[in-house]
């Protein structure tokens, strides 16, 4: 991607009205676009980082034996009626309309009863379980509080995985199974160090809960973390019962407490919802039982604010390699017509060896250029100027380490396209 064909611009100023990092950083770069408080659009570096985001869980969550849908975002009111959870004094949180013909619909914020809606046309034996669907879908919530970025917004995207079993046993397995799975994308997003399972409340859906918490000081929540074990739990939940209702000896940890950023949840649901919306199957006898629910979370709009808010430094954002809306951001100080054509010999190397690359081919001072660079963040940087091609080499920039060193183009090239491979 040539960078003077990119529409978003870099903004001088850290824009004002904002008080979350993540907001600050991602609007001065051009990544995403304040519609009003809690609603943000994804433009075209935004969005190459969602996708990124989206496509490590798909990765992650189809080796598990998962499969990918869609579900509407209109829902009917008869069947959240029948959960209780259309009332505002059950979900004071829904936003709800009104069809033509009077009929009341409401603004999915989440899609349990819509998917036990869904799976009881598909699932009538045993034979057709276990199943495990999920979607990437953008919810709407009527915040009170929307003052976090994109951490917390009231349109926003989110990825939520349902599973469905015959009993409690199986279902156990899956979900012990979905721990592990959950740690495993969140060290591929780069946050795994700061990421904790965190034993919660699991209000409005199950008695309780772990969360997948990441220790930052613009989190909402605050955990009792043990480093070692890397287990904590939501200091609101801290007591000797929660202990208790985990099985878990209190006086076996070494906590340390923390301000950190919900990022990922999963609960046992049971059968409340495929109980209310006629969800079952029949066993080997011909028998009738409540088919088995769990639900699993990831707020993706959440963790690429998170991702912001954890690796950033005073320039900038800086992305890990797996998130990065390009690996490579070439920056050109060339100015006479053949050096210019060696740049742009060396950006269609990499593009034709799959490197995704941002060239910075505009007619700028250095310095507006580097200092661009830092704010996007983009992990590794080449540059190209008449000194360098001089002495037959780029210099190469690793924005996390700040180490320069010199490299041939053809060095160039290999190891950045086994950066992206890896």
């Amino acid at each position: 991607m040539r960078q003077s064909q990119l529409f978003t611009k870099i903004k001088k100023e850290v824009p004002s009205g904002e008080v979350a990092k993540n907001a600050q950083l991602l609007l001065q770069a051009g990544f995403i676009h304040k519609e009003m408080a809690g609603v943000y659009s994804f433009l075209p570096l935004g969005l190459r980082v969602i996708e990124n985001i989206k496509q490590i869980i798909r990765k992650e969550l189809n080796a598990a034996g998962c499969q990918e849908m869609c579900m509407t975002a209109l829902q009917s009111k008869a069947i959240w009626e029948k959960t209780n959870r259309w009332s505002d004094d059950v979900v004071d949180n829904w936003f709800k309309t009104t069809l033509k013909n009077g009929t009341e619909l409401g603004l999915a914020f989440t899609h349990e009863e819509s998917i036990a809606q869904i799976m009881s046309n598909y699932v009538h034996s045993y034979k057709d379980l276990p199943f495990f669907a999920y979607q990437f879908q953008t919810k709407f919530r009527n915040e009170l509080r929307a003052k976090s970025g994109i951490m917390r917004g009231r349109e926003f995207l989110m990825k939520d995985l349902y599973s469905f079993h015959t009993d409690k046993k199986a279902h156990d397995e899956f979900y012990e199974k979905m721990k592990e799975v959950y740690m495993e994308i969140f060290r591929t997003l780069g946050l795994g160090d700061n990421t904790y399972l965190t034993m919660s409340s699991g209000e409005p859906f199950s008695k309780y809960s772990f969360e997948f918490q990441t220790i930052s000081e613009a989190g909402e929540d605050t955990i009792l973390f043990d480093k070692e074990k890397k287990v904590a739990i939501n200091k609101d939940d801290f007591s000797d019962q929660i202990f208790i209702d985990f099985g878990l000896n209190k006086d076996e940890y070494n906590f340390e407490e923390a301000k950190s950023i919900e990022i990922g949840d999963i609960y046992s649901l049971g059968t409340k919802y495929s109980e209310a919306l006629n969800l079952t199957y029949a066993d080997a006898e011909g028998k009738n039982h409540p088919v088995f629910m769990g639900s699993y979370g990831i707020g993706i709009s959440r963790v690429m604010g998170t991702i912001v808010e954890v690796c950033n430094d005073k320039n900038g954002m800086i992305w890990p390699e797996e998130v990065a809306p390009f690996a490579v951001h070439l920056v050109s100080l060339c100015v006479e017509d053949s050096d210019v054509a060696k740049v742009d010999a060396l950006y269609q190397k990499l593009v034709d060896a799959g490197v995704s690359v941002l060239y910075d081919d505009r007619d700028l001072r250095p310095g507006q250029k580097f200092a661009e660079s830092d704010i996007i963040g983009i992990p590794h940087r080449v540059i190209m100027s008449k000194k360098t091609m001089q002495d037959n080499s780029v210099e190469y920039i690793d924005r996390k380490a700040g180490n320069t060193e010199f490299l041939t183009a053809d060095d160039v090239v290999r190891l950045t396209a086994s950066w992206q491979s890896s």
